[in-house]
Parts: C-alpha cells; structure tokens; sequence
C-alpha cells in the first residue's frame, strides 16, 4: 500500500516522526524528513537505509515550519526528486508547561506559530500538487489535548484545538479530490515532548513529565497510526492510559472531566 509513495514527514528527527519514518521505510515508502536539525535527520536517514531502504529514496530536507518563505522551495525539491508527492505528515510541534498567569503573551504566540499556523503554511503548499495529482493524503498529528483542555498546557491545547477543527473542515473540502485527511490524536506517548516543552518565560521545560514516561511505547504508537492509516480512518486515537477513556468521558459525562482536570492543579 505504502510501497513507492512519497511521504513527507515533518518532525521527522524524533519521538513520534521518527518512528512514523521507520514504519514506512519497511514498506518501502520514498521518505522526506524535515526538522530544524540536520544532524538528527541524518542519524534518522541512515536508521531507515539500515532498515533496507533505498538511500535514494530518502530525502533529508531540513525545514523551520516557521519559515513560511522557505516551504515553496522545499515543495519544489521534493518534486524535483520524486516527480510527486503522495503524503504529508504534519508531526511538527512544541508543547507547554506553565499556568497562564505566569506565561509570557510571546510563548503563546510561539506555539501557534509552530503547531497551527506552521501546519496551515505547509498543507497550502502541498495542497494544489495533490489536487494536480487528483490524489494524496494529509496527517497532523494533534492530541488528545486537541479535545480535552487540562492545566499547564493553555496555549498546547488552544492549538491543538484549532488545528482539529482546521483539518476537519478541510477533509469536508478535498474530499471530492481524491484526497483524504487523517487527525491523529495521541495521549501519553514516550517522547521528548516535555523535555523540549515552553515555560511560562519561554524556556525549556527540560525534564521528562511522569505521565510521558509511563506513556505509550513510540514504537507501538507508529505501528497503530499505520494500522489506522491503511484503514482509512479518518480520526486515529492511539494510546494506552485513563486519558484515552477522556476522550469517551467528555463526549458523554464533560462535568466529571472538568472536576478531574481541576484536580490537576
């Protein structure tokens, strides 16, 4: 299913990008790697070349999502080197750590920044390449914090919220193209995201959070998001712990789910 197709993944050099990037190296994807370290996305080139794919056929493209000016470019590259594009993963992404009152206005800015309007920039590049093609299929990886509102992460889930509500829509808009849209919408999964998380000053959380450490393996995360990828659903759930059944529990019972969170204070 995965075999030849071009999949551009952003986020790309760890947590779950990078495991995403090993999945489709066995089957044989051609991969795009994009993040803002180059370094990182070599050692995930060479893991993926070890996992028997073709070094021609992955393309480390270092990329700030934030750099709005730079995406036309590096859209072109990629159909330069592959004639198409097939997929795109929308991974890329910072997280909070801070209640709002202690957090610099610019820190929310920041967030947005990288995990909707980021995301938006990217997916109108892509877009008319996909309509061209009369197919493709684009992925953001979201959060369960992109339905359930809980403390210290105000910005996190204010935009993880908004890029729900944009991909939804927009699945309503190229459906007639031929092309689908996938929201991934995590829990706890182990990665570096809280170590990597804003403060309210705008500084690096720096620490692995007790919830992220328990969480989901990455690796079994990767594998569920393929599964639901080659099933075409179109919403994918993927984790393991009480914040999952949230996701039931606010649909159905939202006042239990405010008290739980006021608890987490």
């Amino acid at each position: 299913m995965f075999k030849e197709r071009v999949v551009w993944i952003t986020g790309g050099s760890s947590g779950i990008g990078e495991a995403l990037a090993h999945q489709f190296a066995s089957q044989g994807s051609k991969i795009v790697l994009s993040a803002r370290r180059e370094e990182k996305l070599n050692r995930v080139r060479d893991d993926c070349v070890a996992r028997g794919l073709d070094p021609e056929h992955v393309l480390v493209l270092p990329l700030d999502v934030t750099s709005y000016e730079s995406m036309p470019a590096a859209v072109q590259r990629i159909v330069q080197t592959f004639g198409r594009l097939d997929m795109l993963i929308n991974n890329a992404g910072i997280s909070q750590r801070s209640l709002c009152v202690d957090t610099d206005f610019s820190v929310y800015q920041q967030i947005f920044e990288v995990d909707v309007l980021g995301q938006i920039a990217l997916t109108q590049q892509a877009l008319p390449i996909m309509i061209k093609q009369g197919s493709g299929h684009i992925a953001i990886t979201s959060s369960v914090a992109g339905k359930i509102g809980v403390p210290y992460r105000t910005g996190y889930c204010a935009a993880k919220h908004a890029v729900m509500g944009f991909f939804d829509a927009l699945r309503g808009e190229v459906a007639h193209q031929g092309i689908k849209v996938t929201t991934i919408t995590p829990g706890y999964i182990q990665t570096n995201i809280s170590v990597s998380a804003l403060k309210g000053d705008g500084s690096t959380f720096d620490r692995v959070d007790k919830n992220i450490a328990g969480g989901m393996d990455v690796n079994r995360c990767a594998e569920t998001i393929m599964r639901g990828f080659r099933k075409g659903t179109p919403e994918i759930a993927v984790g393991e712990g009480f914040e999952m059944k949230g996701l039931w529990l606010k649909r159905f019972f939202p006042g239990l789910v405010f008290k739980k969170v006021a608890r987490m204070v």
